[in-house]
């Protein structure tokens, strides 16, 4: 089983446009920092204790730069400075949290996100990043963008079995069959194939507002509630230990990404086979979002040869044997599969083929 990330108590000031924000403390051992009301609104900052004691003040250099990163492509955050950015998110009661998990003096690695709001069902906005030490001065690539891409390339930080599996579709290795199974999708259901889930909400955007309807909802069913991953690939426990959000990279061009369930487990960046076990639908909502009964929330995302995970359409792709529609609104998309059709509040089984 994954080790547990170790994590201490922390706090850092950060000087974004100007403003600064102080990220609250967290209790001795939680992947969580606890916020207070009294406490000045900022960044949560969560920081493995290797990661600390190597970077020291220099770790303060890395958040301010992931944070920036993040607030930039965040779809909440656009065209507003990071200052404005984060006291707006703050009024909303929402966190912008930069995860450190890993580093050596010129690198660092981890994770950031954007919370959803707690209002209603939707899910938040998330990047892995690699930065390094240029000359002095800390330089993020967050997914997606050029310099994340090469960081991949060169970074002590990312494993040789991470690194295949990121580059495999991004340099054209994989097979004739894996190609084509791109172009459909090519990846099961969120459980264990033979195994049947109920369709709780058929194709909706992520945040369950706006962009491409990337996303399924799934619960009950005979699978006892065991969620696992679409397919082989790397996997990352986004909200770190105990948080019930996972991202899985596969080496097809595509990645998935699981939200609210509980007992997941620990991955960072660790290679994981098709329908490893990842965690059970719940209720969780470590970044945000709510949800009003146990279920996994799943998305399907590109990750294309620029290492762009970007939410993508469901319409008229094939997975775990179905072929998903939007339907005239969103969570109403159903799937067809033989010429049977399942629409939400029918069971679905997981197919190979």
């Amino acid at each position: 089983m994954p080790s547990k990330l170790s994590l201490r108590t922390t706090v850092v000031t950060l000087a974004l446009g100007g403003l600064l924000l102080a990220a609250p403390p967290a209790s001795a051992g939680s992947s969580r920092p606890s916020t207070s009301p009294a406490q000045a609104p900022g960044v949560t900052v969560k920081l493995s204790s290797a990661a600390s004691g190597t970077l020291g003040a220099g770790s303060k250099a890395v958040v301010d730069t992931v944070a920036a990163g993040i607030l930039s492509r965040s779809h909440d955050a656009k065209g507003l400075t990071p200052a404005v950015a984060v006291s707006k998110l703050s009024s909303q009661g929402r966190k912008v949290v930069v995860d450190v998990r890993t580093a050596t003096t010129s690198w660092a690695r981890g994770v950031a996100y954007v919370e959803a709001p707690r209002t209603a069902e939707g899910s938040p906005e998330g990047w892995l990043y690699l930065a390094r030490n240029v000359n002095g001065r800390w330089v993020a690539g967050l997914e997606g963008d050029s310099t994340f891409a090469s960081y991949v390339a060169t970074s002590p930080l990312v494993g040789q079995a991470e690194r295949q599996t990121m580059t495999a579709y991004a340099e054209h290795k994989v097979s004739a069959t894996a190609t084509a199974a791109a172009n459909t999708g090519g990846l099961l259901l969120p459980w264990m194939p033979d195994y049947y889930m109920n369709l709780t909400g058929g194709p909706h955007a992520n945040d369950g507002a706006t962009g491409y309807w990337s996303s399924l909802d799934f619960a009950g069913g005979n699978a006892s509630g065991r969620v696992r991953s679409s397919g082989s690939g790397t996997a990352t426990s986004m909200c770190g230990a105990g948080g019930g959000w996972t991202r899985v990279i596969h080496p097809n061009g595509f990645s998935t990404d699981y939200y609210h369930m509980w007992n997941a487990t620990y991955y960072n960046a660790t290679p994981v086979g098709s329908s490893a076990l990842l965690g059970n639908i719940g209720m969780d909502t470590c970044a945000g979002g709510s949800a009003t009964g146990a279920h996994v929330h799943w998305s399907l995302r590109t990750y294309d040869a620029n290492y762009n995970g970007t939410y993508t359409w469901l319409n008229g792709r094939t997975i775990g044997g179905w072929t998903w529609w939007n339907g005239s609104s969103q969570y109403t998309g159903c799937a067809t599969r033989l010429g049977v059709t399942a629409c939400p509040g029918n069971d679905m089984y997981n197919r190979v083929s």
